[in-house]
């Protein structure tokens, strides 16, 4: 049976057999919450890549070639525009879009006593890439909650980094835009019963305030016969200086507030047809250049039912859908005014072969017929 081009894939859907190994996950350290340390010695583990293919058919091989002089300008501009110290709040969302709550164990007594429901994480991101070398590293920071502005007192409750490129990075595969938009798949070790787990990172920042981003990451689950949503892990976040690993906390200095129970985006808002130009990069046809360039491409248009979308607050959304022929589609997108949003997506062909990833500047159609 095939799916309708806009079909969520649900817990109660499956899709195309797949046969996937997986390398291991991202380093990632967690500290107590009764820590009073805010320094974690790195993990000197680093994760064994085998030549066996990943969810996105991409050998992971270092290409060594010599970048030519536009990609190394278009690498060193989105560099200069990624880079830097990025906080904010994050929060983690059912594949239905509900907030979830942090854990009892992290939100302070007083919070439990005024029976006040905490969904926010205080994070850092810093973030830094080589101009010169398609190189990146960046640290997820979570924060301890604490009660009133007590940013002197913050504690780091974990740190999850990660890396693109060197010699020992670990993404399948990474796509960039200048602006310092970026997508990401993470293969992990992390399983939910019988399926390995994914993360598709989608990272957009407001063509309009180069200071301000979202990052949405997907956690799909992958078994022989199915792709599934499982969670959503979003974080909405301001630029506030340059790269300083994470020394320099925001603190009460913070330009944006908690989000997750905040209102969510209406369906209504992003239903229809939307249609407008296109960066691509195609991944079909290159095995060992996993780090490529988002090249504009075409017009492109898309159509949406807003019943087959999963809303989520700061005026976003995304959905993991099946489409004709069987290509899996992951999208996530972000509302930045009326009828107007950029989005991003990957696409994977029917047997799990990243076939291209793309990030789109879209005009409800609508909007394009009235002006």
């Amino acid at each position: 049976m095939a799916f309708s081009t806009n079909n969520i894939i649900s817990q109660n859907k499956t899709l195309t057999p797949l046969t996937l190994p997986f390398p291991k996950h991202p380093k990632f350290s967690t500290l107590h919450p009764a820590s009073p340390f805010l320094h974690i010695r790195p993990s000197n583990s680093r994760m064994a890549i085998s030549a066996a293919k990943t969810i996105s058919d991409v050998e992971l091989q270092h290409n060594n070639s010599t970048l030519d002089s536009a990609t190394t300008n278009a690498w060193s501009e989105f560099a200069a525009n990624v880079s830097g110290e990025w906080d904010g709040y994050g929060a983690d969302f059912t594949a239905q879009g509900k907030p979830i709550e942090l854990p009892e164990y992290v939100v302070p007594e007083a919070y439990r006593e005024w029976e006040v429901k905490v969904f926010d994480w205080q994070t850092q991101c810093p973030t830094l890439a080589q101009p010169e070398d398609r190189l990146l590293t960046y640290k997820l920071i979570k924060l301890l909650p604490t009660v009133g502005c007590e940013a002197d007192a913050a504690t780091r409750y974990s740190i999850d980094e990660r890396e693109i490129g060197g010699v020992s990075y670990k993404v399948s595969a990474f796509a960039y835009q200048s602006s310092g938009c970026y997508v990401a798949v993470w293969p992990t070790e992390e399983k939910h019963e019988t399926s390995r787990l994914i993360e598709l990172e989608h990272c957009l920042v407001d063509p309009g305030n180069r200071e301000s981003r979202v990052r949405v990451i997907q956690v799909v689950g992958v078994a022989n016969s199915r792709w599934v949503l499982r969670n959503i892990k979003v974080f909405c976040e301001q630029w506030y200086g340059p790269f300083r690993n994470g020394e320099q906390l925001g603190g009460c200095a913070i330009r944006d507030s908690a989000f997750a129970s905040t209102d969510a985006l209406k369906g209504t808002q992003v239903g229809g047809v939307w249609q407008g130009p296109a960066a691509v990069a195609s991944f079909q046809s290159s095995h060992t250049n996993f780090v490529q360039e988002l090249l504009e491409d075409s017009v492109r248009q898309s159509v949406r039912d807003e019943s087959n979308v999963v809303l989520l607050p700061k005026q976003l959304w995304c959905s993991l859908k099946e489409r004709e022929g069987g290509e899996i589609c992951s999208e996530v997108g972000w509302l930045l005014d009326h009828g107007r949003a950029i989005t991003s997506t990957c696409l994977f062909s029917s047997d799990a072969k990243l076939k291209e990833i793309a990030i789109a500047r879209e005009t409800a159609a609508s909007e394009v017929h009235s002006s």
